[in-house]
């Protein structure tokens, strides 16, 4: 963080006591002024039984001093290791039934922690439960809100009864994410999917994972182009594939995998390849506006989203990206596929994934057995 020309944010005190107890993690690098905001409305609005540990991931910036201005319990991962290797390591010293993962970049609102608290506390036999971003992103660019926006309308469309995690805002039962051994930082050395391998793990054991939608958090990333396609096609599309293909059970018909964005992928390929078949085939343009129809009411429910939340003038150009959403989508899903047979040929295996000691040395076990496919 550079040399900041704005007082630190006073300290406030959140509510009062509430069970369950929960240590709320948050794992950051080179956080800047957004940090701040992060931390001071976890401060707010926390708790005052719940703990709040900060783990560095080789900051070189003021973080770590201004986490312990807010009171954190801060650690640190002693160089780069990326925000999984760190939320394990939070997460090994935590002392809370719950451990709670906040992104650095995200900001809780009064009703986050209370919504959280009085899920888990109605229904002892939630595992894992984990929210969405709001529909107020703080970025004002249009690749930021559409971006954003996406992941909130995608989230509040899902069933609550999930199958996967996110760490963005997500809390998960402490004894069953170190018996898991927490976030596969073997396989996935950056930011990448971890979390949604992590709830495939959680099912797996026989866990109870809820997608809550009272549950949210205003994003403050300001997305751009390139960064939406590397995170897309390289952190999410490829490896989500190869981990898909691994253990065919994960293919679900909910999130991003439903059924209607699986028909949508296929119907944006046969509308680029009529309309590239038009000028030399009779009828491929009308096969194309045909196809862009389908395509259009089998996503209506997204662009209605859209226009109620941003206007007419923000949905055009978001229905486009959508398409241009799909198109990379594809590429994503044959680059997984070609990675994953050469795995297959190689006798290439994932590393396994070992249950992680708490403070004191102690090792729990999962109820189920829990078995790593090659990813």
């Amino acid at each position: 963080m550079t040399e900041r020309e704005k007082p630190l944010t006073p300290i406030r005190t959140g509510p009062t006591t509430v069970t369950p107890r929960v240590s709320i993690i948050v794992p950051v690098y080179n956080g800047g002024d957004q940090f701040d905001d992060c931390l001071a409305a976890i401060v707010r609005w926390k708790p005052t039984n719940w703990e709040l540990i900060v783990v560095d991931d080789g900051s070189t910036d003021q973080s770590a001093a201004l986490a312990r201005h807010y009171g954190a319990n801060v650690m640190s991962t002693e160089g780069r290791l990326g925000p999984g290797a760190a939320r394990n390591i939070g997460s090994r010293y935590a002392v809370g039934e719950y451990v709670c993962f906040i992104d650095a970049d995200c900001e809780v609102n009064a009703k986050t922690f209370r919504n959280m608290a009085a899920i888990l506390s109605g229904d002892t036999a939630i595992d894992a439960l984990f929210g969405s971003y709001d529909e107020r992103p703080r970025a004002p660019s249009f690749l930021s809100q559409y971006k954003n926006l996406m992941h909130h309308y995608v989230h509040q469309q899902s069933s609550e009864d999930a199958s996967t995690f996110w760490s963005g805002c997500g809390v998960v039962r402490r004894s069953l994410f170190l018996a898991l051994g927490g976030f596969d930082v073997n396989t996935y050395k950056r930011p990448s999917i971890e979390d949604i391998d992590l709830g495939y793990r959680i099912k797996q054991a026989g866990g109870k994972i809820v997608l809550s939608k009272k549950v949210q958090v205003k994003h403050y990333k300001n997305w751009t182009l390139m960064c939406l396609l590397k995170t897309d096609v390289f952190d999410r599309g490829i490896p989500w594939t190869r981990l898909i293909l691994s253990d065919k059970s994960r293919l679900i018909n909910d999130l991003n995998l439903g059924n209607d964005q699986r028909l949508s992928l296929v119907l944006t390929y046969l509308l680029m390849l009529s309309a590239a078949l038009t000028p030399f085939v009779p009828h491929a343009g009308t096969a194309a506006v045909a196809l862009a129809i389908v395509l259009f009411a089998l996503n209506l429910g997204t662009y209605s989203f859209f226009v109620k939340r941003r206007g007419a003038l923000f949905t055009i150009p978001a229905i486009f990206m959508h398409w241009l959403y799909f198109v990379y989508c594809g590429i994503a899903f044959w680059c997984g596929v070609l990675l994953h047979t050469r795995d297959k040929i190689q006798g290439i295996k994932a590393m396994p994934i070992i249950p992680i000691e708490d403070s004191s040395g102690q090792v729990n076990t999962p109820q189920a057995t829990v078995t790593k496919s090659p990813a």
